[in-house]
């Protein structure tokens, strides 16, 4: 039997996508009573994430088994585990290489009895160098001044020794995504909710400040915790589904075809740097070898940051063009960087809909901040360039946070309530829809079709 591609049906489907669309996004988008550790999505500390639960309800309402879901900003990697949970191809795009671990872990099951012995080896063999190791020796072999003074700084030489000692056990893993797996578990004892084996506090919120009579933590009895918690939670992982494409890159120059992805569900920056990623991530990646210059370097490139100077900007449409004016009037560096993340959210916008199917939506989380006591109005704003690009906006949904569960600075001192807190009490859920009549802007010289993208993509 032939299928019906006559336009008296393609509108009945048109039609009927839209309003699954706009049932999701209507609905209960708090998730306030259901839980966010499930599977293998509490392996790390993550700020901002949202709960499986949000991308789940995209997935399941909009898909079909064997569609590509897609997140170009993939963060801890909620959106890639929800779609390889629903039977669903799926490819994750993200700038920040500990992201991209996270993606990668979080989706490779792994043979829980085997991951446990090995842990076991690493936590017998560290605790047999920690008691040997040359500290300043082993710091000057791997790492820069400046990398070593950043150590320094926040570590304690016990601290030091420890991790030095977990270090060098996991390089001796030949096994890739066991490697992957150990380096995540040792991570997450550095990045934290309840302070770390660092002496910073609030890690987790990318906020860190030093503490220097923070409590001692063992690094090596902090990864027997946390491996086998991490353990528990990989055992939930399912053998068979299908592995995503994980993929480093930048979400305003994305190296899929044009028309091949069926759905995007992701959650952007926040403006002005509201959330840092790379200011909590570099505690761990300096570890993995990254220097303080590579990641600084790096930081520069994610979508709003502060340096503003010799990039180039996108026409705004005309009132996140005023908004934009009235904020450079008040703080002309703020009022650049306002500039710099509307016109990169545009590009990445006109990236979604050029690689979306026609007739598909991107679902995309995002949160406002207040600059100068500015509402930077981040929905709206979005929604008024998503126009200009083309797409049609399907309905904007309002999501109220958890504050007791959300990864965001909490003060109950109701006094010494900052800004941050303040502006993060919703969030809005954009549903971009791109229109079957159009066609997709074509990118010809970074093209690849997703079934050519190798399954080891992450750097």
């Amino acid at each position: 039997m032939h299928e019906d591609r006559s336009p008296k049906t393609s509108n009945f489907i048109d039609a009927r996508y839209r309003a699954q669309l706009v049932a999701a996004l209507s609905g209960d988008l708090d998730f306030h009573n259901h839980s966010s550790r499930e599977f293998t999505h509490s392996l790390h500390a993550f700020p901002a994430k949202f709960p499986p639960q949000l991308p789940r309800k995209f997935i399941e309402a909009l898909t079909q088994p064997d569609d590509v879901v897609f997140d170009p900003m993939s963060g801890s990697g909620t959106t890639i585990l929800e779609a390889l949970l629903a039977g669903r191809k799926s490819i994750a795009c993200d700038i920040d290489p500990l992201a991209l671990q996270f993606c990668r872990v979080k989706t490779t099951p792994l043979p829980t009895g085997i991951v446990a012995q090995v842990g076991r080896d690493i936590i017998q063999q560290a605790r047999r160098l920690a008691a040997v190791i040359d500290r300043q020796a082993e710091l000057a072999a791997r790492y820069d001044p400046k990398t070593q003074e950043f150590i320094d700084y926040w570590f304690a030489e016990q601290a030091q020794i420890e991790l030095l000692a977990l270090l060098t056990s996991i390089e001796a893993i030949h096994d890739k995504p066991m490697r992957d797996f150990m380096e995540l578990v040792f991570s997450a004892i550095i990045i934290t909710k309840s302070g770390g084996v660092s002496l910073a506090y609030d890690l987790a919120h990318t906020r860190p400040h030093k503490v220097k009579n923070k409590p001692y933590r063992s690094p090596l009895v902090e990864f027997e915790k946390r491996l086998l918690r991490n353990l528990q939670d990989m055992a939930q992982l399912p053998k068979d589904g299908q592995k995503p494409a994980i993929i480093s890159g930048n979400a305003q120059a994305l190296p899929l075809l044009s028309n091949s992805v069926d759905l995007i569900v992701t959650s952007p920056p926040y403006p002005a740097n509201a959330i840092d990623y790379m200011r909590a991530h570099k505690f761990s990646l300096v570890w993995f070898g990254r220097s303080i210059d590579t990641l600084s370097a790096l930081r520069r490139e994610y979508i709003g940051g502060e340096n503003t100077q010799g990039l180039a900007f996108e026409k705004l449409p005309p009132d996140t063009e005023k908004l934009v004016a009235e904020v450079t009037a008040l703080d002309q560096k703020k009022g650049l960087s306002l500039r710099r993340y509307y016109s990169e959210m545009t590009r990445a916008l006109s990236e979604m809909r050029r690689v979306l199917k026609p007739g598909k939506a991107a679902v995309v989380v995002v949160g406002s901040s207040i600059m100068r006591g500015i509402d930077t109005k981040v929905q709206t704003c979005l929604e008024e360039i998503g126009l200009q690009i083309g797409f049609e906006i399907a309905h904007i949904g309002i999501r109220y946070l958890d504050r007791d569960k959300r990864m965001m600075p909490v003060h109950r001192n109701q006094q010494r309530q900052s800004q941050i807190e303040d502006r993060m009490h919703e969030e809005h859920v954009i549903g971009f829809y791109k229109p079957v009549q159009q066609t997709s802007l074509t990118n010809g010289n970074r093209l690849r079709d997703i079934s050519d993208l190798p399954l080891d993509l992450a750097i």
